[in-house]
This record gives structure tokens, C-alpha cells and sequence, in this order.
């Protein structure tokens, strides 16, 4: 509980530093500094989301990637670029998370179908009589 309190709270300075950085960007339009905002709060939300997991790290990577090139892209005052780049870091945060996700319920789900199988094989031992 205590990670889960300090991890929002980076990432509400995290996200607050953001603002502040895109604030210095004179003629860029104050929608597409929050647009790379909220990109980079998803991005380092979909990183906690996965951990340490393969499944999605390469498409988290590509976002963090494509994150890059957005902000660089605002950096030198080509919002078009940027705000492209910003939401395709955003779908590649999102797809990473979503793989992620998936493969966690294939897991369980193939956990559940071997224990009922387990189930079947004991309870049809357990019923059938003996050999006389």
C-alpha cells in the first residue's frame, strides 16, 4: 500500500514537472503540452502495470521511444509532429499493457483448466469401484 502511495505520488510530480518543463515552449498550444502530459503519465503508468514483465516490454519500449521523439519534436515548436507522436506512444502504452493483461489471464486460465482436469482424474478414481 505504501509503493502504491509513493509510486501516484511521483507520478503526480512527475507529471507536474512535465507541465512545468512544456510551460517554457512559448508558441506551442497549451492542449498539446498537456497531450505529452498525460502520454508520459500513461507510459510510466503502463511500466508500473507490467513490472518486469517480457510481455509488453517491447512495445512499452516503443513508447517510451516515441515519447521521446513527441517531446523533441515539441521542443523544437512542432506541435503537429508532437501531438502524432505523443498519441502513438500513447497506443503503445496501452498496447503494452493490454498484452500484458492478456497473458496474465491466459495464465489463470490455463492454471484453472489443469486443476480441473486434476479434479476430473481424482473424483473419477475416486468413483470407480474397485476390482473384485
Amino acid at each position: 500500500m505504501m509503493n502504491a502511495t509513493i509510486s501516484r505520488t511521483h507520478l503526480l510530480a512527475s507529471g507536474a514537472i512535465t507541465v512545468c518543463l512544456l510551460s517554457a515552449c512559448g508558441s506551442v498550444s497549451d492542449l498539446t503540452k498537456e497531450r505529452l502530459a498525460r502520454t508520459e503519465t500513461s507510459v510510466q503508468q503502463a511500466q508500473q502495470s507490467i513490472g518486469n514483465s517480457e510481455v509488453g516490454a517491447m512495445d512499452l519500449q516503443r513508447a517510451r521511444d516515441t515519447l521521446a521523439q513527441a517531446q523533441a519534436a515539441l521542443k523544437d515548436k512542432n506541435e503537429q509532429q508532437a501531438v502524432r507522436l505523443a498519441q502513438q506512444a500513447q497506443l503503445d502504452a496501452e498496447l503494452a499493457v493490454a498484452k500484458s493483461q492478456s497473458a496474465a489471464a491466459r495464465k489463470a486460465a490455463d492454471e484453472v483448466q489443469a486443476s480441473t482436469q486434476t479434479l476430473r482424474e481424482e473424483a473419477s478414481r475416486t468413483t470407480t469401484p474397485p476390482d473384485r
